[in-house]
């Protein structure tokens, strides 16, 4: 199941037909998955790449909530077994209820961030993104090199810039309109930097986030290809010692067998001829 969910988030950008093959299908797959018993890791594994499909948006909200309704409700079918599984249905329910509050934290919390960020006012569901392409993210991180934080020039000359352009209380040292109009310019010029710069500070903030959003979406994506690719060496390692044992039984039977090129050939009369039957009784 999990090559399964790794290879649908693989083709929703490069194959969009297969997922929604799939979603027709997943609904009776899922609802048979909630039949059947199993285990506390294997119902953390499918919760989880439920949780991961509604926020990837690989398939829409709706049918992710009817993946996870009907997985649920046979959980909670199989648990309603009698008093002679009591013990065991407690143990589960107390699994599966563990396991939906662990992922309403976990949107909860993705929910939270982004709304700290201010991507997101609250109450509002978090848009699933796809994850950027190698190139994209790149240059995102390129383009942070030229921002404002790193503009040594103009932060040297807001540092440089003199007293009396910010305070006030310096304004009862001027003598004459001379002075005041110098002053007056000077003002000018420095809230001109400073509104230049501050909005240059605004944009490299929402680079930044974006910049966070796509690590963060590129390091999960990278983190499903993982597990992917590590069930997948695992599948093939099983698949290499079975055919060594093979190879290995082969070469044992091999010695064992004879060398019929080494056998004596009938053609060359090599072979004593058979005895008669008067020989056999005198």
């Amino acid at each position: 199941m999990c090559g399964t969910g790794s290879s649908l988030l693989n083709s929703k950008k490069k194959g969009p037909e297969y997922n929604k093959e799939f979603g027709n299908k997943l609904g009776k797959v899922f609802e048979h998955l909630g039949g059947i018993r199993l285990d506390e890791k294997s119902v953390h594994g499918l919760n989880r790449l439920l949780t991961v499909w509604g926020e990837r948006n690989v398939f829409d909200h709706e049918k992710v909530k009817l993946f996870t309704k009907n997985l649920n409700k046979g959980l909670k079918i199989k648990e309603g077994g009698g008093k002679k599984r009591q013990h065991g249905s407690k143990h589960k329910r107390e699994s599966s209820k563990k396991q939906r509050k662990e992922n309403v934290e976990s949107t909860d919390s993705s929910r939270l961030r982004r709304e700290s960020e201010g991507d997101l006012s609250p109450q509002t569901t978090p848009p699933p993104s796809d994850p950027p392409e190698p190139e994209q993210l790149i240059e995102a991180l390129q383009e942070l090199e030229s921002a404002a934080t790193s503009d040594a020039v103009v932060r040297e000359k807001i540092a440089s810039l003199p007293d009396e352009v910010s305070d006030v209380t310096l304004l009862s040292k001027l003598q004459d309109l001379n002075a005041a109009r110098a002053l007056s310019k000077k003002v000018e010029d420095a809230m001109a930097m400073l509104e230049t710069y501050n909005k240059r500070l605004s944009e490299e903030m929402e680079a930044r986030k974006m910049v966070a959003r796509m690590l963060h979406d590129y390091i999960t994506y990278q983190k499903d290809l993982l597990a992917q690719a590590e069930e997948t060496l695992e599948e093939h390692r099983q698949k290499h010692i079975k055919v060594k044992k093979v190879r290995d039984e082969l070469k044992a039977h091999l010695q064992n067998l004879p060398d019929i090129s080494k056998l004596p050939s009938i053609r060359t009369g090599s072979l004593a001829p058979l005895p008669s039957a008067g020989d056999l009784f005198t």
